[in-house]
């Protein structure tokens, strides 16, 4: 789980992610103009609302305040799940998530510059629900 930020011309936008570690997939994700707990624990709540039982589930993530806050903190507990922090300075304990941000960043924020933040917003999730989802073939799934 992590959080990126590009700018428009109205403003920054903040994007932040929940990849499942087995399937390569994102399971969450929420997209707002503020980077607070509750961009973390929007994202936190989709995996929730699509797999029930969620109880036991790690989420990694790096040290970023968001992911230390008392709402986030509450969301996890709430639902069972657990809590696994990167330690300081080491970015490779959050690789896949880096990763998967990185391209974004080349497939979509920079590839122009966005006036609004709605028309990157819709341009997020259109890449990450047509494009990353259904046609990236992950390897070591077989597909």
């Amino acid at each position: 789980m992590d959080i990126t930020e590009h700018k428009t011309a109205e403003g920054k936008l903040y994007g932040c992610a929940i990849k499942d570690a087995c399937s390569g997939r994102i399971v969450g994700y929420s997209i707002g103009s503020r980077i607070m707990s509750r961009l973390a624990v929007q994202a936190l709540e989709n995996p929730v609302a699509m797999r029930g039982d969620v109880a036991g589930c790690v989420v990694h993530s790096d040290r970023g305040s968001q992911f230390r806050s008392r709402k986030f903190l509450r969301a996890l507990a709430c639902h069972g799940m657990v809590g696994s922090m990167g330690r300081v300075g080491s970015s490779g304990d959050n690789a896949a998530m880096e990763s998967f941000f990185a391209l974004l960043q080349k497939n979509v924020l920079d590839r122009r510059t966005w006036i609004t933040r709605e028309q990157l917003r819709i341009a997020m999730v259109t890449w990450i629900e047509r494009t990353y989802h259904r046609r990236r073939h992950e390897a070591r799934l077989g597909v």
